[in-house]
């Protein structure tokens, strides 16, 4: 793999838009995320501007890792957020502990099956787990994954994901449910 996995800079908002707003037209989208991409094009780019500045920030709540090539063209993208105790949750599932909460997974489909989906995930969970001041210092990482979706769910048991039992309605759609999953932390 010949893709360097990074933090998003502040300044890459276009380049955020622009991968986001790829994934909401994958044939996965309406599974794999609870945005359209109607919704996502209509977005300012203060929006974008405020999004990627805020998973940029060093010591913030939130950091987007991107796949960026030689070229400088990005493969792929997972946000991390992390969640605190009381709080309600993206699917308001909130956590009863500090945690991690992975989002917004996507790799343009020419990359899918070369790492790059494994190795953002490492620097999203690396970074989670990384004592606070180098990351989040958390646990717990979890996910949401679409009771169809199960290419998704493949990989997420492949990376070591394990279902938690929590079920939630998708937003807007009652009948369907998102699955948490969850990484915890190896015993030594």
């Amino acid at each position: 793999m010949e893709h360097l996995i990074r933090p998003v800079r502040a300044g890459e908002w276009r380049k955020v838009r622009d991968l986001r707003l790829l994934a909401l037209r994958d044939p996965a989208a309406p599974v794999a995320f609870l945005e359209t991409y109607e919704n996502a094009a209509s977005k300012s780019d203060e929006f974008w501007q405020d999004r990627a500045e805020g998973s940029a920030a060093p010591g913030g709540p939130v950091r987007q890792f991107i796949a960026e090539g030689p070229d400088g063209d990005w493969a792929g993208s997972v946000t991390v957020m992390i969640e605190e105790p009381g709080t309600p949750g993206v699917l308001g599932v909130g956590p009863s502990v500090r945690q991690a909460h992975l989002v917004g997974v996507f790799v343009r489909a020419e990359h899918r099956g070369t790492g790059i989906t494994e190795a953002l995930f490492s620097a999203a969970v690396d970074w989670a787990r990384a004592p606070e001041g180098e990351g989040a210092g958390v646990e717990r990482v979890r996910l949401f994954v679409h009771e169809d979706n199960p290419r998704a769910e493949a990989f997420y048991r492949k990376f070591g994901f394990v279902p938690s039992g929590e079920v939630a309605p998708v937003p807007g759609d009652p009948g369907a449910r998102e699955r948490e999953m969850v990484l915890e932390r190896a015993a030594a």
